[in-house]
Order: structure tokens, then sequence, then C-alpha cells
């Protein structure tokens, strides 16, 4: 993918997934703006990639408000002249149960992930429909978001929220040509570590050692590099056609995630429904067709 001449801005790109995605738009070509909340990990950053051959400035600021996003765009066209590129990665976690969730537990994730990729979004969107050359979008989801996870009500809210907002997003924004795509990554980070059936495969990575093609394809696991090559195709012209869509990515295993749709219907005859008609038709119409919660993963080889 050449990205020469191409700006982004990379939220929560510090370390981690983030890392990986900026630093592969700018072995692209990109020119990239870095951020993080802490200084000296943004600052590391940018040295990784200057190291490499690569342009990039930091911009330090906690993702969320109106004012930080409008910080992150200022500076990408004050350092660069224009953005083309907004990837909203920056996240936190703060898992619970429902029962233990405290109000500023729920807020905190839900201002960083959901209200930070909408004020995000909507300044890039802002300065890229200003500027009348299109431009690329790209939130990050979970499978989480997509089908549930213990301990993470506010987290799931947060990733299933991003996903409806980028269909949104790609009908409103298809006039001035700028896609909007949700990425799905799986990668050994900080938000996985502490996942019981993926530490062997964390802790393999950390020693260096190959991960087993179960680990790869099968949970589709992997480095935060093997999700890199995804925002830099969807940030490319040849993925100007697509829009709207909610990629996965991890280890060997890209895929592409549905949208929600019906898959059992059943009419009434002019009735409608009352509690006692659905309470005889569910057992022989619909309940072979209830779907699952949390992700259903295969069992590992002995």
């Amino acid at each position: 993918m050449d990205l020469s001449g191409k700006v982004a801005i990379v939220t929560g790109s510090g370390r981690g997934l983030g890392l990986a995605y900026a630093t592969e738009l700018a072995r692209s070509g990109a020119a990239v703006v870095v951020n993080d909340v802490d200084a000296a990990v943004a600052q590391a950053a940018v040295e990784t990639i200057t190291d490499a051959g690569g342009t990039a400035v930091a911009e330090v600021v906690p993702v969320g408000t109106a004012e930080a996003a409008q910080a992150l765009v200022d500076r990408a066209v004050a350092e660069f002249g224009r953005l083309d590129v907004l990837v909203n990665n920056a996240g936190i976690l703060r898992d619970t149960t429902l029962w233990k969730m405290t109000d500023e537990q729920f807020d905190a994730v839900i201002s960083t992930h959901l209200r930070g990729t909408f004020t995000c979004t909507r300044a890039a969107a802002v300065r890229m429909r200003e500027q009348g050359q299109g431009g690329r979008i790209i939130c990050v989801g979970s499978p989480t978001g997509q089908v549930g996870n213990f301990g993470q009500t506010n987290y799931a809210a947060a990733k299933a929220g991003i996903v409806g907002m980028v269909r949104t997003w790609a009908m409103e924004l298809a006039r001035a040509e700028i896609t909007v795509n949700a990425i799905v990554p799986v990668a050994a980070t900080a938000m996985t570590e502490t996942v019981p059936f993926l530490k062997p495969y964390v802790d393999a990575l950390a020693a260096g050692e190959p991960l087993p093609p179960f680990a790869r394809q099968q949970l589709g696991f992997g480095s935060p590099e093997d999700a890199a090559g995804l925002v830099a195709f969807l940030a490319s012209d040849a993925a100007a056609s697509i829009t709207g869509q909610a990629i996965g990515i991890g280890g060997d295993r890209l895929a592409l995630w549905s949208h929600p749709a019906e898959v059992v219907v059943e009419f009434a005859e002019g009735t409608g429904w009352p509690a006692d008609a659905i309470a005889g038709t569910w057992p022989q119409k619909f309940a072979a067709a209830q779907q699952t919660v949390g992700q259903q993963l295969p069992e590992p080889p002995e």
C-alpha cells in the first residue's frame, strides 16, 4: 500500500495495537499523529516510527472530549497541512460484573471508547468534508461488542455502539467519499493478557516463540503487527469501495462480520401476538434458532 502524501491520526497509539497501526501507516508512507495520555510513551512511539524512516509527531491528550478531538485534527493540519485518515483506537478497560460495576467505571469506558470515537470522527469528518477529497475513518470494535463477554458490560456497550455508529456514518459520509469501517482485532495486548485461555499464547509471544496454527487460525490470535495490515489496506485507495463493514483480523485469520439479521419470522392472522400465542409458537418455531452469547471457541487440540 502506498500512502505517500496521506496524513493520519491514530488515537491511543503509544503502545499495543495502536502503535502497530501507526507504525504500519508510517511504513506505507503516511505522516502520522501519534496520540497517548502519557507523554513519555507517546514520544517513544514517535521515535520508533522516525528511527525506521517514518514521519510522526505526538499529541498528548485524553480522548473523549470535543476539545481533545479538535486538538488532534488541528495538530495534523498544523504539522502536515491536511487530514486523510483517522483510526479510532484509544480505549481502556474497567472490567467487573454488572452488580459490582460503579457509575464511574461505566462512564470512564463509555467516555473513552464511544464518546471518543464520536468526537474524533465528528472533528475529522468536518475537516475531510472541507478538504473535499474524501477520506478514511477506521474505528476499532471487538468480539465483545459483537457477541458479549462476561464482566464487560461497559466495554460491550461501547464496542457494539461503535459498530452501530460506523453503519450510520457510512451512509452519511458517502457523498463526501469518506469511507467508514470497523475492524474487530484479536491480538496480544494489555487488554487480552488477562484472558485465561489466551495466556499461554500471550506468554509464547512474549518469549519470542511462534504460535501454533490453532491459535493463529482457529482462534485468530496473534501479535499486534498481524492486525496492522488491515488498517493500511482500509486507509488506501484500494479500499475506496469498502464502507460500513465490520472486518475481523487476528493471527492468520481475516473475516467479514455480518450485520444483525432476522433468523426466524412468523406471522399471525390479523390478531397480533398475544403472550399466550407466543408461548404456544416459540418452542416449535423459534427455540432451535435462539442465538448464542459470548464467543463460541473451538477446543484446543490434545
